[in-house]
């Protein structure tokens, strides 16, 4: 099953913008999208392997909500070749953090569950707790771009016994999905001013809008 869905799933056209997002030609180095010249993020680049649509929906959901962690080492792979520059810099892979209880009821974190292996695959190491949630928040789902912003601020933070881990480094942060970027966006402000040199992120599937999404 896999197989199959590696197979149907078109990789994200390149080049890329800041964010992720695709342009339809090569705009030259360092081009950023308007959403980005309009408001700069604290990331520096983002990746992602395909487009959140109807193909890469079903498997992605799967993984989330339906226990299919065994699709996980799948997504490794796409995001190893996705983002192969970013992993080429990285000096560490951190996922973002799910609060202790929403990870009590799902009982694993779907973007730890991708960043471990693909640690393994990239040779880069991985930082599974130098960031947490400090708050539980809503689901981002439904919420507009404003509302997602809103709704995770000042959740996450770098504990101080995990500082050491992240000062001076750069670190590529992992997610399932991107939206508006609101969560990794949050993510990487806690990494930046905890001491992190940079921040990258790398996700399975960006929406190619900044709409909202039931995700």
């Amino acid at each position: 099953m896999s197989t199959r869905w590696g197979n149907r799933l078109p990789p994200l056209p390149s080049p890329y913008g800041g964010c992720g997002t695709p342009f339809e030609y090569d705009q030259g180095e360092g081009v950023r999208c308007a959403d980005c010249l309009a408001k700069p993020r604290a990331f520096a680049r983002a990746r992602a392997a395909c487009l959140y649509d109807e193909a890469s929906r079903g498997p992605i959901l799967q993984l989330k909500h339906a226990d299919r962690t065994d699709l996980a080492p799948l997504f490794a792979r796409w995001l190893s070749r996705a983002a192969r520059d970013l992993l080429a810099d990285a000096d560490a892979i951190a996922p973002v953090p799910l609060h202790p209880s929403r990870l009590l009821g799902r009982r694993y974190n779907q973007a730890a569950e991708i960043a471990r292996p693909l640690s393994r695959l990239a040779g880069v190491a991985y930082l599974p707790d130098a960031l947490v949630r400090l708050r539980a928040t809503g689901t981002q789902g439904g919420k507009s771009g404003s509302g997602r912003r809103r709704n995770v601020a000042a959740a996450f933070g770098v504990p101080a016994r995990r500082a050491l881990q992240v000062v001076g480094k750069r670190i590529l942060l992992i997610d399932d999905v991107m939206t508006t970027g609101a969560t990794l966006e949050g993510c990487s402000r806690a990494l930046l001013a905890a001491g992190a040199a940079c921040v990258d992120v790398a996700v399975i599937a960006r929406v190619k809008e900044s709409a909202n999404r039931s995700i």
